[in-house]
């Protein structure tokens, strides 16, 4: 499917561009003074993760991607390599950490990801918009700290992870995480 128009470049998107697959990182609209509108991108190549930054303009033709997604389960780490079990397949995929990338924070036994294919190789995943996590390590909230405005507090979550939470999240309870900002969104139990 070929894209026109610039409302269409989006982050998150995946582009074809010379046979590979680029995702757009960064996207943002830019209209100056007696200028045509700008779309400036900045893109990652999903097999060898270069980065290219790209201005689009008005009347651009961008082909997107044909990716597949299909369904993984994340099960260790070893050797400089997450490894998930497809879903419908039962194949093992095994990609570097480093393509990985700050998704491997959030990655525990049993997490379903989707994995991203293109010409029927596996080139990148995607972790879900919320995970759950135990906390391993927290101290504990003193009684008075809210006078002074301190009501977060470190804490260190199973896969090794740090983020703040509130005053009230003690060691063993499960916290929901966003795995776009990294930061503390709930307590599940």
């Amino acid at each position: 499917m070929s894209i026109n128009t610039l409302n269409d470049i989006k982050k998150g998107k995946v582009f074809s561009i010379d046979g590979a697959p680029w995702l757009v990182v960064e996207a943002n609209f830019v209209r100056m003074q007696q200028r045509k509108p700008v779309m400036q991108t900045k893109l990652r190549n999903l097999i060898n993760n270069k980065v290219l930054e790209v201005n689009y303009n008005p009347g651009d033709s961008i082909e997107e991607a044909d990716l597949s997604h299909q369904a993984a389960g994340f099960l260790y780490t070893a050797d400089g390599q997450a490894h998930f079990m497809n879903n419908t397949t039962y194949e093992e995929v095994a990609f570097d950490l480093d393509v990985v990338g700050d998704a491997a924070q959030y990655l525990h036994e049993g997490l379903a990801v989707d994995v991203l294919y293109f010409n029927d190789q596996p080139v990148s995943l995607a972790v879900p918009r919320k995970v759950e996590l135990r906390v391993t390590q927290t101290v504990d909230g003193a009684r008075g700290d809210t006078a002074q405005g301190k009501v977060t507090k470190p804490a260190t979550l199973e896969t090794g992870m740090e983020i703040t939470v509130p005053l009230f999240i003690k060691e063993d309870d499960v916290v929901r995480i966003n795995t776009e900002t990294g930061e503390y969104v709930e307590r599940v139990s």
